[in-house]
């Protein structure tokens, strides 16, 4: 099996430094019939779900070594951390740093069937007037093309920029404040003064900041001085506070697909790691951690694979998750697939990136920055 570096278009993450320096640091130790061994205890993993023995490595690959020395190199495999037993007399089975060292260093980029590719294109090319089917499209190809969840967020703006407001006074001193966004984002609260205001005097300071700091983002509105009275401080700085907020939003409206794929893995028969695995994408504040401490940071296009949560999140320890941005630097979304551990990566990692390429030109194309086309 031939030894492939990591490459821009994949990295997994790890917020763990030290432990990342580690792993990589003892691959240099690994022969390569060592490498061998482990890829091959890894593919057969994901195939079987079963622990893997030397006889049958032997066997099934016709390896022009013993079973006994391929034994011996799975012992030095475990002592490394790459593989462990789950029971006395039983096979290996692959450690989270076993399957990084497999998806870093050992896995082959693979590519889509063309016709796989061309089915899945025209899909989306009959949807591209819809930009809500896409979004559910997208989650559909997902799950089926990785028989595990997917999740797929609509296009986000990234940075919130102020076009609109409108201060409505309701009763006595209660004022409906309406602020919209240039990227269609309507935010409404409801404010109550010290003290009464007419709505010509609500009116002239919604008409003073619209003239001000239209098109403006959170630090130009930050920035500005200009010569307000009270009630047209206090507005100005509840537009900085709300737009803040926008900001600290990743993600747009979140579509989901497929979690029967994952609930129907034996890893998870009979335990609750799916449920808990779920509560991290049904639940908005984990789901936007997540996402703002991983995959934001990397560039559109660019995939990331989270395996056994990067012990950082203890819902995902027994699942992957992998994941792409997709879009225009001014206008994404996120895209990924979460199931277990024992993932078919190469097929994975090729269908999330496939599908993010394709959501990004659709996204440049409803912008008018390319022009709509089918592979």
């Amino acid at each position: 099996m031939p030894h492939v570096k990591i490459d821009r278009w994949y990295s997994w993450h790890s917020r763990n430094e030290s432990a990342k320096f580690w792993i990589m640091k003892k691959t240099n130790d690994l022969s390569e019939r060592q490498k061998l061994i482990l890829g091959l205890v890894v593919q057969e993993y994901v195939n079987t779900a079963k622990a893997v023995g030397s006889k049958s490595l032997v066997k099934k690959y016709s390896l022009d070594i013993s079973s006994a020395t391929v034994r011996n190199e799975m012992m030095f495999l475990s002592d490394y951390g790459y593989l462990r037993q789950p029971h006395t007399s039983a096979g290996r089975i692959p450690t989270e740093d076993g399957y990084r060292f497999f998806v870093g260093q050992l896995m082959q980029r693979a590519d889509l069937p063309s016709s796989l590719k061309h089915t899945i294109s025209h899909q989306f090319y009959q949807a591209r007037q819809d930009s809500n089917e896409w979004m559910r499209l997208a989650a559909s190809v997902l799950a089926h093309q990785s028989n595990a969840a997917a999740i797929v967020t609509s296009p986000h703006s990234e940075k919130a920029r102020f076009k609109h407001l409108q201060l409505i006074s309701t009763s006595g001193r209660q004022v409906l404040m309406v602020l919209v966004l240039m990227n269609g984002k309507v935010n409404q609260q409801m404010l109550v003064l010290s003290e009464p205001v007419s709505q010509d005097q609500l009116s002239s300071v919604a008409d003073q900041l619209n003239a001000l700091l239209t098109g403006q983002g959170v630090e130009e509105v930050s920035n500005y001085r200009a010569d307000f009275d009270a009630l047209g401080t206090d507005m100005h700085r509840l537009v900085l506070d709300d737009m803040k907020r926008s900001n600290e939003i990743v993600s747009g409206k979140v579509y989901q697909d497929g979690w029967t794929n994952v609930l129907s893995e034996p890893e998870f028969s009979q335990s609750n790691a799916a449920r808990r695995a779920l509560n991290v994408l049904e639940e908005r504040p984990l789901l936007e951690d997540l996402l703002s401490q991983t995959v934001m940071k990397s560039e559109i296009g660019g995939v990331q694979v989270l395996i056994g949560g990067e012990g950082n999140w203890e819902e995902l320890s027994e699942c992957s998750l992998v994941l792409a941005r997709y879009g225009v630097p001014e206008l994404g979304g996120i895209l990924g697939v979460l199931g277990p551990i024992r993932m078919p990566y190469d097929h994975t990692i090729s269908t999330v990136n496939y599908v993010a390429g394709l959501l990004s030109n659709m996204v440049s194309d409803s912008m008018g920055n390319a022009l709509p086309s089918e592979e």
